[in-house]
């Protein structure tokens, strides 16, 4: 039979359990603290380095938005240097001053202070990026108004282009002026008259040409003027050719300044051959020789008026 332990022998083997119970459990504890504390750093380098990255983003972009403050600076510069320029074609062309707009630059013509791109952003990044928002609406708005203006500019130069274009400006024949615009004695009555235009002696079968750019209205025999041709150049402005010998355009051709439209000739009531050459302005004719611009190729004045 197996003797029994002791009392004492038992309290120390008690003893010796719960000793190695409580290491065992205590040991858990600190591994599982070790684990903790090592996830623990492994978090905060992670944070660490996100927050280092964040922080490099932050100064990224506070650096681009001051290059965007300096470009809208830059872009107001190019908007008042645009509208002056615009002013300056205007006084050019004798187009007179647009209309005054409420605009970026009022009506004085200066542009809003220019934006302070080394301001701060740590304290001042709301105020500067408020400001940003509200100069590139405006600046916006003042494109689109000098869009407007610029299109009514260049509305204003084609009509001012094809006013010029359709205005007599050359001599359509060159001769020997015989007869001006005015009172005049008539060659076959020796009567004072009214003479609605101006003669200009030449060889029969000179080439006469459009004075202006126009459309062909008529091109036919006309009593007194003999084979006659008219031109509408627009803007209430006609030009009469009589005494032709030949049309070398017919009625509602277009034409240019220059081209060849019918040759000189005696036709009519003429006492040789020559162009009548009127110009009417709504109806009443005007002096020819207030049209008339190059000087290389003026006829030969022969005739004074009387």
């Amino acid at each position: 039979m197996t003797p029994r332990p002791s009392a004492n022998t038992r309290i120390l083997l008690y003893f010796m359990t719960f000793c190695s119970v409580t290491a065992v459990g205590g040991f858990g504890v600190l591994v599982k603290e070790y684990l903790h504390l090592k996830s623990v750093a492994r978090d905060a380098r992670t944070l660490e380095t996100q927050l280092a990255n964040q922080h490099e983003m932050l100064q990224f972009q506070r650096k681009q938005i001051q290059c965007f403050a300096s470009e809208i600076n830059g872009l107001k510069d190019k908007l008042v240097a645009l509208s002056q320029f615009g002013k300056k074609v205007r006084t050019i062309a004798n187009l007179g001053p647009e209309e005054e707009t409420e605009n970026l630059f009022g009506v004085g013509g200066s542009a809003p202070a220019d934006l302070d791109p080394f301001l701060d952003l740590k304290v001042k990044h709301n105020s500067l990026m408020r400001k940003m928002h509200e100069q590139v609406r405006h600046l916006n708005q003042e494109a689109e108004i000098q869009k407007a203006e610029f299109e009514t500019l260049m509305g204003a130069l084609e009509e001012r282009q094809n006013l010029l274009a359709r205005t007599p400006s050359i001599y359509p024949v060159k001769g020997t002026m015989t007869s001006v615009f005015g009172s005049r004695k008539s060659p076959f009555t020796g009567e004072s008259e009214f003479h609605k235009g101006v003669d200009i002696a030449a060889k029969s079968g000179t080439v006469v040409v459009a004075p202006a750019d126009g459309r062909i209205t008529m091109a036919e025999y006309n009593g007194s003027y003999g084979k006659m041709m008219v031109i509408d150049h627009g803007y209430g402005v006609l030009t009469r050719y009589a005494h032709l010998s030949r049309f070398l355009k017919e009625k509602g051709d277009k034409v240019k300044r220059g081209e060849k439209i019918a040759r000189i000739g005696n036709t009519g009531r003429s006492t040789g051959p020559h162009l009548h050459y009127e110009v009417r302005l709504n109806g009443m004719p005007v002096d020819p020789q207030n049209y008339f611009m190059n000087s290389d190729h003026d006829p030969v004045v022969s005739y004074s008026r009387k």
